[in-house]
């Protein structure tokens, strides 16, 4: 008989959702709420919260069907796709019943697509900047990664065991997305155009970083347990990459078809280096606790799909009071009601969900799933 473990969370991989959420509530404060930038060049950068977002959840996904793979085990589809399904649908469908049953409202765009593209997450395609329920396509995109790889690596370790036919074909994947904004980029649009910025084509291979990692994890653990000893030194390189390419694409250096055609894959690069720093136990992302980020972690989805319309909403209140969108005080009440919208949706709707999901379809695992134990090289 099986005995069923709770996974244990990573305080590393707890402090990059945290973080990814933050820096999407500052790039969502300026753009919805102070229409301008209030967190300098942080909240400039805030969109690439959601290009971490997008890394994390290669590597947790990419771990999940390919542990079993790797080990020769089956791999159960029906368990997989149920338990994507139960994590990620009601919270997103009870946000869309709030802009559906709200037409019109502070909280809409321009426009707003056909109900049957958001219930089948296709709404992306097409989908223009100031249109209604806009920040949903990422989930869109991580919807169409759900249903992509788990059938690419059903189809690819069904025929070889080899780890190579793998690694060709995200290699491959990674290329296709950047020749794909190449070509974007030589018909006028540019990365952070609206049909390039929302588009699938654009930017799935953001996830594969993350995929490369749980890869490595599985298929070469001597040298994923050798790479994982340099916790700091990875974290050190994410960082200072991250910033590097941060800045070169905001400041379109040193020219924008560079940026434009490689910008996201340096990020998601870059943010994958994180990843393997907060999957070490050496590395100062495991042994600082930051308060609140578990939390944050914890309620980040709900989060996400909840805070805009809460920040759209209020936005008319201070413009009709005079009340100033920069102001200190303002900014953490705003903010709070955010993340206090985040919460509720997390605690009314996700979690009734979430342990039926634990009692459907629980996961039976070793009691291993956590950081791997290694001594740091140097001091930090």
């Amino acid at each position: 008989m099986h005995t069923i473990f709770q996974p244990v969370r990573l305080k590393g991989l707890d402090t990059l959702r945290a973080l990814a959420i933050t820096l999407v509530l500052m790039s969502h404060y300026n753009g919805f709420v102070a229409q301008g930038s209030t967190f300098g060049f942080i909240g400039e950068v805030g969109w690439a919260g959601v290009d971490l977002f997008f890394v994390l959840s290669g590597y947790l996904i990419g771990n999940q069907l390919l542990a079993p793979a790797a080990h020769g085990e089956p791999l159960s589809l029906r368990s997989f796709f149920a338990r994507r399904l139960l994590r990620t649908l009601p919270n997103y469908y009870v946000v869309l019943a709030v802009y559906l049953l709200l037409p019109h409202s502070v909280i809409w765009g321009k426009t707003m697509a056909p109900a049957w593209r958001y219930l089948s997450f296709t709404q992306n395609f097409g989908l223009r900047y100031g249109e209604t329920f806009t920040h949903s396509w990422s989930l869109c995109i991580e919807e169409q990664f759900y249903l992509v790889l788990p059938l690419a690596v059903l189809a690819l370790v069904g025929t070889t065991r080899s780890p190579r036919w793998l690694w060709s074909v995200l290699v491959a994947a990674i290329g296709a997305g950047i020749a794909t904004r190449a070509t974007n980029f030589m018909n006028a649009q540019e990365a952070f155009s609206a049909p390039a910025y929302y588009s699938t084509w654009c930017r799935f291979d953001e996830f594969l970083p993350g995929v490369a990692i749980a890869m490595v994890k599985n298929f070469h653990p001597a040298l994923f347990s050798r790479i994982l000893k340099h916790g700091n030194a990875l974290l050190a390189a994410g960082l200072a990459m991250a910033a590097t390419v941060l800045y070169g694409v905001r400041s379109d250096v040193p020219n924008l078809f560079l940026t434009s055609s490689f910008g996201f894959s340096l990020v998601a690069i870059s943010f994958a280096l994180l990843t393997c720093a907060a999957l070490s136990s050496a590395s100062l992302l495991n042994r600082v606790r930051v308060p609140g980020a578990t939390s944050l972690a914890l309620w980040s989805y709900a989060i996400y799909l909840a805070h805009k319309p809460v920040f759209m909403a209020l936005r008319p209140a201070l413009e009709q009071y005079g009340i100033d969108p920069q102001a200190p005080l303002t900014i953490v009440g705003i903010m709070a009601a955010g993340v206090f919208s985040g919460w509720l949706l997390y605690f009314f709707v996700e979690t009734p969900f979430m342990r039926l999901r634990a009692r459907w379809f629980p996961t039976v695992e070793k009691p291993v799933a956590r950081a791997v134990r290694v001594r740091p090289v140097a001091p930090a």
